[in-house]
């Protein structure tokens, strides 16, 4: 770990009025959930135009739930690890407003934070594709099907979709406005685990900086946006942000 860009960061964020984080899968790899684009993780395995897009889900849902028989377990047993309880502890002490996240597994929530803006949505709630009833991750998995593992609405039998963004399909347009509100009136973003490849989420930095505003960038590898960031640290988020 590089004590001089932990030293340079601590200081950024003393002298930052108004701090937001933006988070991407590399922050909960050391809590044990694989990247899914990295070798080994979920694409490598479920052929994402097969699984993972809007269109496969409405045709054949049982695929995803599938795939989703895989991705659970590791969901239920990760815990947040020093990197979320960080961004947590800098929000408790009023320097970060708020996380935005790429990611669907609730460990910001579980390691405190208050304000977790989810971009690709959440695996703990569904609705009914046809009624919209809203339902729990405990509910859905009580009316999974024994045949094909689909949970269906008890009302009118119509499959319940996870809240997960899919492939193709629109993020929520309230959430994509609170994420750009947060990046343009921040004078500082912490981009943490982030490949800054999956759009609209990799525009928020740009957002950010177009304000005038600072970039740390706290990632295992470089990024194509790398050139826009005034710190770069490179190393384990659970390392670089308690220190």
């Amino acid at each position: 770990m590089d004590e001089e860009c932990v030293e340079r960061a601590a200081g950024m964020i003393l002298e930052a009025r108004q701090v937001v984080a933006l988070t991407g899968a590399g922050i909960s790899v050391e809590s044990g959930i694989p990247d899914f684009r990295s070798p080994g993780g979920l694409w490598t395995r479920y052929d994402p135009l097969l699984y993972g897009t809007y269109e496969s889900f409405v045709s054949h849902p049982e695929r995803f739930y599938e795939m989703a028989q895989e991705l659970n377990p590791l969901l239920d047993d990760a815990k947040p690890n020093p990197a979320h309880y960080a961004l947590a502890e800098l929000e408790r002490l009023g320097k970060c407003r708020a996380v935005i996240t790429q990611n669907i597994d609730n460990l910001h929530q579980k390691a405190g934070s208050a304000e977790v803006v989810e971009l690709h949505g959440t695996h703990r709630s569904g609705h009914c594709m046809r009624c919209g009833r809203k339902f729990s991750l405990e509910e859905m998995r009580a009316l999974g099907s024994e045949a094909d593992g689909v949970a269906r609405c008890p009302d009118d039998r119509a499959t319940i979709k996870p809240d997960v963004v899919l492939f193709g399909e629109p993020l929520d347009s309230r959430v994509l406005s609170r994420a750009a509100e947060l990046a343009t009136t921040s004078d500082l973003m912490l981009v943490v685990g982030c490949s800054l490849e999956v759009y609209p989420a990799a525009a928020l930095p740009e957002y950010t900086k177009r304000r005038k505003g600072k970039l740390i960038f706290i990632n295992i590898a470089y990024t194509h946006q790398d050139h826009l960031a005034d710190l770069l640290c490179l190393g384990m988020a659970g390392e670089i942000l308690p220190a």
